[in-house]
């Protein structure tokens, strides 16, 4: 995905700094608060990682090589707030999946060299070696877990949003799409799942939805705005913030809950040290702040966890 439409992204979803005003702010469950630039078009810019410091414990599970070198190479898929995008410089990633990252590396005494790359190339190039570990907002499936080794950070999931004159009330089973057309992004879970339940319709007597995906998130909500889709399956955070930055559309509902990660080949010995360092953010406020700035405090996780069981 080119920055231009990163870009072009980031001001579809300010142009609304809308009438926010007339829209009820997002709840925090959490009790942390909520940050309101993240609330109103504005990029959040609280600096929550710089004061973070190195953990010799959790450093020390680091393979000696690696802690010699001081450098890990990591891919980033750049598209969306609240987990990753690009400024309005159209170079500058920002967003939740970047603070994690950049804190979780201060933590263990590391620099990153950050490579940012399309969502569906990543999980195969972290077996090749190209990258050491990726970030993307990636969800733990049992599928992946057979190949890809994941250490939590948050938990987000599977959800919909629909324009504000859809029929729609809730999705509580895919079977309620049939003959509709779904939007996507291509190479995510919420793809496999559409196509994994798309003959269910047929089975039903009813006729079948149609899943169009798209690499570019952008055009996902264009073209849910334009008519040519009816609704827009995708991540929970996302979801949320997008709907709240564009008029006429609204977040529909949660469809599945999953735990989010850090991704790594299968056998990575850097897990358990991402682990013990996201712990540590935890314990020392850092994770909470992390969560209050880009507005997901709802999807904080108890303790980090290395290729947990995909949530049923």
């Amino acid at each position: 995905m080119s920055r231009s439409r990163h870009t072009g992204l980031f001001a579809l979803l300010t142009v609304a700094a809308l009438t926010l005003a007339g829209c009820a702010e997002p709840t925090d469950a959490a009790g942390g608060g909520y940050d309101r630039a993240a609330a109103q078009g504005k990029t959040p810019t609280t600096d929550v990682v710089s004061k973070v410091r190195k953990d010799e414990t959790a450093a020390k599970l680091l393979p000696a090589g690696v802690r010699e070198a001081g450098t890990l190479r990591i891919a980033s898929s750049v598209g969306a707030p609240p987990g990753a995008f690009y400024e309005e410089d159209g170079s500058t990633a920002a967003g939740a999946d970047i603070d994690f990252a950049d804190a979780v590396a201060r933590v263990l005494g590391l620099k990153l060299t950050r490579e940012v790359a399309s969502f569906e190339a990543i999980l195969p190039a972290l077996g090749s070696g190209k990258y050491d570990l990726g970030t993307g907002n990636f969800g733990v499936t049992d599928e992946r877990r057979r190949t890809i080794d994941f250490v939590t950070y948050i938990n987000d999931g599977q959800g919909f949003a629909v324009r504000e004159d859809s029929e729609l009330k809730k999705v509580d089973d895919l079977i309620q799409l049939c003959g509709l057309d779904v939007a996507t992004g291509a190479g995510t879970t919420f793809e496999v799942t559409l196509q994994e339940n798309l003959p269910r319709c047929a089975e039903a007597g009813k006729k079948p939805y149609q899943v169009k995906t798209y690499a570019d998130q952008a055009a996902v909500w264009i073209s849910l705005q334009q008519n040519r889709s009816d609704v827009v399956m995708s991540t929970i955070n996302g979801l949320r913030y997008a709907v709240s930055q564009q008029e006429g559309l609204r977040f529909l509902n949660e469809f599945k809950r999953l735990d989010v990660g850090f991704a790594f080949k299968k056998g990575s010995p850097l897990t358990p040290a991402f682990q013990a360092a996201v712990n540590r953010l935890k314990a020392d406020g850092t994770y909470d702040r992390i969560l209050k700035k880009w507005g997901t405090t709802e999807s904080a996780i108890e303790t980090s966890e290395i290729s947990p069981p995909e949530l049923k």
